[in-house]
């Protein structure tokens, strides 16, 4: 076919007909419809165990140490923990205890379930960082000056706002001095000291230190942002989807999913860009276990229940 022929519409049957046969992928016109992407199972749990039983986890290790670990009790609190979210890791994903204690299970296959379980919970906590970054601005109303949903530069102890909800309890936010130490990171806060957007009404009481403590505002529109939807932060659900806590027969709060949500929440706040675990100025993942211990002191356990029936 020479170009004259192409030009003037005199090309030969045979080439009109191979050209009507490529008119399918025009732009203007809709293609053939793509099946959607079918996710593995175990990112699917992988996801809510992330966000419900532990989010740091090593999941390749986590199993080893399940697999390996005796009859005895575990001595430390390390190990204590670590078969605890093994255990409910096996009840989370059905069928997994059976398939990880089958001979015909190798280290390979081991090694491919803890990737898909570990690329779920990695996926999830990256998803959800990202959308309450945008989120948390609209949470915080009105604000002198404004803030900006994707620029998070601006935000922690540059903002007045975030800056007080960020404030340890044992610092004193009205203080000047105080806010230009944090903002020039004269002062490093360790993660296991509670901010003022831990506690109900963001008000700390010195004598009382469970009254209010992790009742925050904003920790109720995480959570709800996370797993119920993030139209139900404003009271009328408008999506058509089921929330994350639906879709995975979530009927009650864990210990583990207040303290994920809290710091997500405190990680939108900060001025840092990147959700990174080994970060030290937001220490996140330091923040998240402390949470965790916390929930986990036997002498705490009266106060925590009250919690999570004020949760629930």
């Amino acid at each position: 076919m020479d170009e004259n022929q192409q030009r003037f519409g005199t090309v030969p049957p045979s080439s009109t007909t191979s050209a009507s046969q490529k008119r399918n992928s025009n732009a203007l016109e809709l293609g053939p419809r793509k099946k959607a992407k079918r996710v593995d199972p175990l990112v699917h749990h992988g996801r809510h165990f992330g966000r419900t039983v532990f989010a740091f986890a090593n999941i390749h290790a986590l199993i080893l140490a399940g697999l390996s670990s005796s009859d005895e009790a575990p001595v430390t609190q390390q190990e204590r923990r670590e078969l605890r979210v093994f255990q409910k890791l096996l009840k989370l994903v059905p069928g997994l205890e059976e398939r990880l204690a089958s001979p015909e299970t190798n280290e390979e296959e081991v090694m491919d379930i803890a990737d898909l379980i570990q690329e779920g919970a990695s996926s999830s906590r990256t998803d959800d960082t990202k959308s309450i970054k945008g989120a948390i601005i609209d949470w915080l109303g009105p604000l002198v000056p404004s803030l900006t949903r994707n620029i998070k530069s601006t935000r922690g102890f540059n903002h007045p706002r975030t800056g007080f909800l960020l404030c340890p309890t044992g610092m004193d936010w009205a203080d000047s001095e105080v806010q230009r130490q944090l903002r020039d990171k004269e002062l490093q806060i360790p993660g296991n000291h509670w901010p003022l957007l831990v506690y109900e009404n963001e008000t700390y009481n010195h004598e009382e230190p469970w009254k209010g403590l992790f009742r925050g505002g904003l920790l109720i529109m995480g959570f709800k942002h996370v797993f119920t939807s993030p139209s139900s932060v404003d009271q009328e659900p408008k999506a058509t989807r089921s929330g994350n806590a639906k879709i995975h027969g979530m009927t009650s709060v864990t210990p583990a999913s207040i303290a994920y949500v809290a710091t997500q929440v405190r990680f939108a706040l900060t001025s840092s860009s990147a959700f990174c675990r080994t970060d030290k100025e937001t220490d996140s993942e330091t923040f998240y276990t402390s949470a965790l211990e916390l929930f986990e002191d036997p002498e705490e356990q009266e106060e925590v229940q009250e919690l999570l029936t004020w949760w629930n």
